[in-house]
């Protein structure tokens, strides 16, 4: 079984200049689990899929990106969910979401990937799939591991049962409005949220605050994935916080740096760094994923490493 287990989206992903472009993995589960993969961090993808050639071409493509899709369901009589990115001539990108119903999770789903869930070291849940399904993998996760929430649930149920269970929060300034009800503006406002949500139970909160780059807090306890009675409190996880700057060059598109950003965070936890590193390797992952256009990641881990020893000043 994988170490970490991904409940998001998989799709074409497709650009478009004028023409049918290349049809590439896509979606926020797919690239999520792709950029892990390619930190080395064995990963399955829970998510759905057609019946149709373009399925079978994405679960190939994932299968050689080194994703386990034992967990993908192959959804017949329903059409591959497509995400297309409309490309102008100032090289601005638009995207056009076409998700059939048929093609989130529901809760059957969920439960037939019981047992990579309940063996996972993490569980990230991309929190745009319904609430039933989300909250079937909530029940399935072992005590000892790690959740990550990306983005907010529509429903009160589900950020209710999210924020009880999640130790990793990530969300952009609209999202964490959403999981805090009430509207934010700038970094005042955000550390506000991240305090709040803090309180109600997870250990390490990452909000995008816009162009003043991702702000992480956290607060004191033993590392992640380690039970409280365990171990003592790890000295690097005091209460803290850190604003990490938009490393690199500016991008040139911003599709999947978000996906890049959880990926690298939760690999870094997992590999015993301390909150404040991980926030800069996601920091890092998330730059080098914007420096390219399509919103598939190219990661690695030494030029994920060399971005931010350059960044850190060594």
């Amino acid at each position: 079984m994988a170490d970490v287990a991904v409940l998001g989206q998989v799709a074409c992903h497709r650009g478009v200049t004028g023409g049918k472009g290349p049809e590439l993995l896509g979606g926020k589960g797919a690239n999520q689990a792709a950029a892990l993969a390619q930190l080395g961090v064995p990963v399955a993808l829970v998510g759905v899929v057609g019946d149709d050639d373009a399925g079978r071409e994405l679960l190939a493509q994932a299968t050689a990106d080194g994703i386990d899709v034992g967990a993908v369901v192959v959804r017949p009589g329903s059409p591959t969910a497509v995400l297309t990115h409309l490309v102008g001539r100032d090289g601005s990108r638009r995207p056009v979401e076409d998700v059939p119903p048929e093609m989130l999770l529901t809760a059957d789903d969920v439960a037939g990937a019981a047992d990579q869930i309940a063996s996972c070291q993490a569980l990230v849940l991309q929190l745009r799939q319904p609430g039933a399904a989300v909250r079937a993998a909530v029940e399935r996760v072992p005590d000892t591991a790690v959740v990550v929430s990306d983005g907010a649930p529509e429903d009160a149920a589900t950020r209710e049962a999210v924020l009880r269970r999640a130790d990793v929060v990530r969300a952009d300034v609209g999202e964490a409005a959403l999981l805090v009800g009430r509207e934010l503006d700038g970094v005042d406002d955000a550390r506000d949220a991240a305090a709040e949500l803090l309180t109600a139970g997870p250990r390490l909160v990452a909000l995008a605050v816009g162009t003043d780059g991702d702000l992480v807090s956290w607060r004191a306890g033993p590392a992640l994935g380690i039970a409280a009675e365990e171990l003592d409190a790890d000295p690097r996880w005091a209460d803290g916080e850190v604003l990490v700057p938009l490393l690199g060059e500016p991008g040139v598109d911003p599709t999947g740096g978000s996906d890049a950003f959880v990926a690298a965070l939760i690999a870094a936890v997992l590999g015993e760094s301390g909150p404040e590193d991980a926030a800069w390797v996601a920091a890092a992952a998330a730059s080098l994923s914007v420096a390219h256009t399509g919103g598939r990641p190219e990661l690695s881990p030494e030029s994920v490493g060399e971005l931010v020893r350059r960044s850190r000043g060594g």
